[in-house]
């Protein structure tokens, strides 16, 4: 295992290169619950730049006050008003800027070393603020950009605010910041309204001194990236979705279709029927409760819990816009006896999460905004019984889209925020075309169990 340690050159601060119109944006009904989560902490490791690292700095900094000037927020303070409630002021107060060095490491050392199979914990020290709470917003930049020099490589790690941004509008900043950096045109500015049904009168009582995180940061953790290709993916799906039965759903002609999108109905008694089908993404998370639920060896009477992250956005009436800018997530939790996740085929728990997601319409969000106004609560992040676990961030976000000029990240990898026993990230495979790679963290035992799990590690491309 190579040395993580990292030394840090410089540091300073990056201003808009136009001063913010906006001058203030109050917290919405899904932004305050953050306030106990970590700082967000995202990085792409990028191919050697064709100039020197000098010149790369110089001309990020110039890009990343241009990024500020579109997202006025992210180069602000949060501040709580005499009422209780809590805005993001647009004051241009900058971001952190980190120049670090870790010229000892090479891609090859972090990322294919066949004695490696854990994320390299040299990741961790790729970013700034561990630890950070986003209350501490009040005070401290609501982003640090960290520039790191490796040996053969360069990380571009981002740390932000989780109360001022959610996956789809962190990434959004992250895409522009490269678009500008290589020279293109801004595909879209963020929408900085804050008229949404998310919008409201209660204020969250903060305890004194600020909240605290919900979960045990200190807790012994390991760290996996697991692959799954398409084909692998596509076999998930079909095995959750009862496609077949006398062997044509596991023929490669019957797969090839598949992914091809060329099987839209199934066949029973020589009749075909069209059905709603369970997602791809749906039956992989089935797959990964399953197997985790039986590495934990907890008792068949216990209820365990998959929560997902998703994005409301697309699911009000009228629908937000898709570049809203904040928080605009809920968490859809999934319930299931142990004996039953593990007694039943995939089908089954696969179909309880279909159900769920499929549920969560405008209705079902207005519903939680609600029960939240009635009791203003902070998010308790966490596995606080041992049978839960937690699916954030998604395979659909443009993370392989940020291309600064010079060529697309080789990977994609988190540092140390809000990470506990049972919490999953999904992203995009690098070859895409609907590949996945999961960010898997979980106690040692039970990583060694699902490590073990052939029922699982049949899809994952070592």
């Amino acid at each position: 295992m190579p040395s993580s340690a990292t030394t840090v050159v410089s540091k300073s601060t990056v201003y808009p290169s136009q001063p913010s119109t906006v001058k203030s944006l109050k917290l919405s009904v899904s932004d305050l619950p953050m306030l106990s989560c970590h700082y967000i902490q995202k990085g792409i490791l990028l191919p050697p730049p064709p100039f020197s690292f000098p010149d790369l700095l110089l001309s990020l900094k110039r890009s990343l006050a241009v990024t500020l000037s579109i997202f006025p927020p992210l180069a602000g303070r949060l501040f709580t008003d005499s009422d209780g409630y809590v805005h993001i002021q647009c004051n241009d107060a900058g971001v952190d800027f980190i120049h670090a060095s870790a010229n000892h490491l090479a891609t090859h050392s972090i990322l294919y070393s066949s004695t490696l199979t854990d994320v390299s914990s040299c990741f961790k020290r790729f970013f700034v603020h561990d630890k950070t709470i986003s209350y501490s917003g009040h005070s401290l930049p609501l982003v640090a950009v960290q520039v790191t020099e490796l040996a053969d490589a360069v990380f571009i790690g981002c740390t932000v605010n989780h109360a001022v941004v959610d996956g789809t509008s962190l990434w959004h900043f992250f895409n522009t910041f490269a678009e500008i950096s290589r020279g293109a045109k801004i595909s879209k500015s963020p929408d900085l309204t804050r008229d949404t049904v998310f919008n409201s009168s209660a204020v969250l009582k903060v305890p004194a001194g600020g909240p605290k995180v919900t979960f045990d940061d200190e807790q012994p953790l390991r760290e996996r990236v697991f692959h799954f290709s398409r084909e692998a993916i596509q076999k998930l799906k079909l095995r959750a979705n009862h496609y077949g039965g006398n062997g044509f759903a596991n023929s490669k002609e019957f797969v090839g279709k598949q992914v091809n999108g060329k099987i839209n109905s199934v066949k029973a008694n020589g009749i075909a029927h069209k059905r709603e089908e369970i997602s791809s993404f749906q039956s992989l998370s089935a797959q990964l409760w399953r197997s985790v639920t039986r590495a934990r060896n907890l008792d068949a009477r216990k209820t365990s819990t998959f929560r997902m992250a998703v994005n409301c956005r697309c699911r009000l009436e009228p629908k937000m816009d898709a570049y809203y800018f904040g928080n605009a997530i809920q968490s859809i939790p999934t319930f299931a006896e142990v004996g039953e996740i593990l007694s039943q085929d995939l089908r089954w728990c696969a179909d309880l999460l279909h159900k769920n997601v499929v549920a969560h319409g405008d209705a079902t969000v207005r519903r939680g905004i609600e029960d939240w106004e009635k009791a203003p609560r902070l998010f308790p992040l966490g596995n606080f019984d041992g049978a839960s676990m937690t699916m954030g961030s998604s395979p659909r976000f443009p993370m392989y889209d940020n291309d600064f000029g010079w060529g697309r990240p080789l990977a994609i990898r988190s540092g140390k925020a809000n990470k506990f026993d049972g919490k999953i990230s999904a992203f995009p495979g690098r070859e895409g075309n609907g590949s996945v790679d999961l960010e898997v963290v979980l106690a040692p035992e039970t990583m060694a169990g699902l490590e073990n799990d052939t029922e699982f590690m049949q899809y994952v491309t070592v």
